[in-house]
């Protein structure tokens, strides 16, 4: 385990007057390898923008800057009733969005189950499955006529390669898939063929990832939101490019060079050399453990998935040198991701001065009794670990407006993190404000992380709407068949 070393305790003051010396050395050494002052931030952002340049560069890089074949945000006029369909993990959605013209929309949607086996069935099994889905929600939600040919816009957020907006390459299942024959095939006729089995009038018009999405669908309702971004098990952004700065399609398509393009950043992988983003040794030891080591840097410091397992890994430390729950059996918390970070929400949410409820939270979950101190302790590591997560998110914001030049913008943001996360908001925005240097109030930041429209739904639907247009508009829409045949 990771020793942590004496340190000069803070004044005593406030809530931790009744905290013992020992334990207030210790809140010390937390606070110091937890914090990331303004000045790191502002080298965070520097590297983050050099990295995005890299990514997009023919050389790639660590971050991926995926072209994803959107070319043009909303204008809030857009019309028409779309299908949307989100494959995650453990479900399916299936949406109708009706767009009124006046950045206005309605939703209808319904849920379904994936069952386990499907995830390591066989492709077709998949396939028929997710046509079933449709096939039931049509004829739940239009029962009495028969259904026009519909466009549909599929949420696919696993790791694809994408030469065109309707087309994508499955690299690498995750979400606890394993099925043969997806892999390195494009899923897109995989998908049709199973409709076109059931006799479903649906043609998949555009697959998106979840973030490209978010951003479309924050941008159709407010104009200013011009970056998407998510927080939540992992991490991602994205944002608009123009052609020619993006090297690595140069000579492979014949597109104007000041058309716009949606880049799914995934960048997530930020910092997989490990040169800049202040990792503790509990970082560390969670990144070289991980299945796949020295890859998602970034999310593994900030992601919902992570937060949790830093906690605990901090409070073992702090067991195995005496300071903590003494002379208790721990052996629940000793299992891996055992606290996950709705449990550090909860802790930082307790409302009492004596953390009555993180005592109840220990005692039910892992069977160990704390003392008050040791609940101060435990509450200021959740702040420490959710502030500098927080802190850190915000710099992906930061460069990719640093990047573009822009020094207005909104952001949509999503994921349970941003939205659940107990000053989670807050705190990137005191971040934005170090890194740009703002001396105005919070309410006039000219730069916001605002919560997001459903990229998943509405932003799939009308990403739909805007590649219809453009193909009767005679408009590309990927990459022109000499070109993909020169990329392969």
């Amino acid at each position: 385990m990771v020793h942590l070393g004496p340190k000069k305790p803070p004044s005593r003051k406030g809530s931790m007057m009744d905290v013992p010396r020992d334990l207030l050395e210790q809140i010390a050494h937390l606070e110091k390898i937890f914090t990331v002052d303004t000045a790191k931030l502002k080298a965070i952002v520097k590297h983050f923008v050099s990295e995005l340049e890299k990514g997009l560069s023919k050389e790639g890089g660590s971050i991926p800057m995926i072209p994803a074949w959107v070319m043009n945000m909303p204008t809030g006029k857009e019309t028409g009733t779309y299908l949307a369909l989100d494959m995650g993990g453990t479900n399916l959605r299936v949406c109708e969005v009706t767009l009124g013209g006046n950045r206005d929309f309605d939703i209808t949607q319904s849920k379904y189950h994936m069952p386990a086996g499907m995830k390591s069935g066989t492709a077709d099994q998949l396939w028929d499955y997710v046509a079933e889905c449709l096939e039931s929600f049509l004829k739940a939600h239009h029962p009495d006529k028969d259904t026009c040919q519909m466009h549909l816009g599929f949420t696919f957020s696993y790791p694809c390669s994408q030469d065109a907006i309707n087309r994508g390459v499955l690299q690498r299942w995750t979400k606890g898939f394993d099925i043969d024959g997806v892999e390195g095939h494009d899923v897109q006729p995989m998908l049709e063929a199973a409709l076109r089995r059931r006799n479903v009038p649906i043609t998949v018009t555009a697959l998106i990832n979840d973030t490209t999405g978010t951003m479309v669908a924050s941008n159709y309702t407010d104009p200013e939101a011009i970056i998407g971004s998510i927080f939540g098990t992992g991490c991602n952004g994205a944002y608009f490019d123009y052609v020619k700065n993006i090297p690595k399609l140069e000579g492979l398509t014949d597109l104007d060079p000041e058309s716009p393009m949606a880049i799914n950043c995934e960048y997530g992988a930020f910092d997989n050399e490990h040169v800049i983003l202040p990792r503790t040794r509990y970082d560390v030891h969670i990144d070289e453990t991980s299945p796949r080591p020295n890859q998602q840097a970034f999310e593994k410091m900030i992601s919902g998935l992570y937060l949790g397992e830093i906690h605990r890994l901090v409070m073992m430390d702090l067991f195995e040198q005496g300071y903590i729950f003494e002379k208790q059996n721990i052996d629940a918390l000793r299992e891996p991701f055992s606290l996950d970070t709705s449990f550090l929400s909860q802790i930082e949410e307790d409302p009492f001065e004596n953390l009555t409820e993180v005592e109840d939270m220990f005692q039910s979950k892992f069977a160990i009794k704390t003392t008050e101190p040791e609940r101060k302790l435990i509450r200021r590591l959740a702040e420490l670990i959710g502030t500098r997560a927080a802190r850190i998110s915000a710099c992906g914001i930061a460069a990719l407006c640093k990047k573009t030049g822009r020094t207005r913008a909104h952001a949509g943001a999503d994921g349970s993190v941003f939205n659940k996360y107990p000053n989670f908001r807050e705190r990137g925005a005191q971040a934005l404000k170090e890194i740009f240097d703002w001396t105005c109030e919070p309410k006039d930041y000219p730069i916001r992380i605002q919560p997001a429209e459903d990229g998943s739904g509405v932003g799939a639907a009308l990403i739909a709407a805007l590649t219809l247009q453009r193909i009767e508009q005679g408009l590309p829409v990927g990459l022109r068949e000499e070109f993909r045949r020169k990329q392969e």
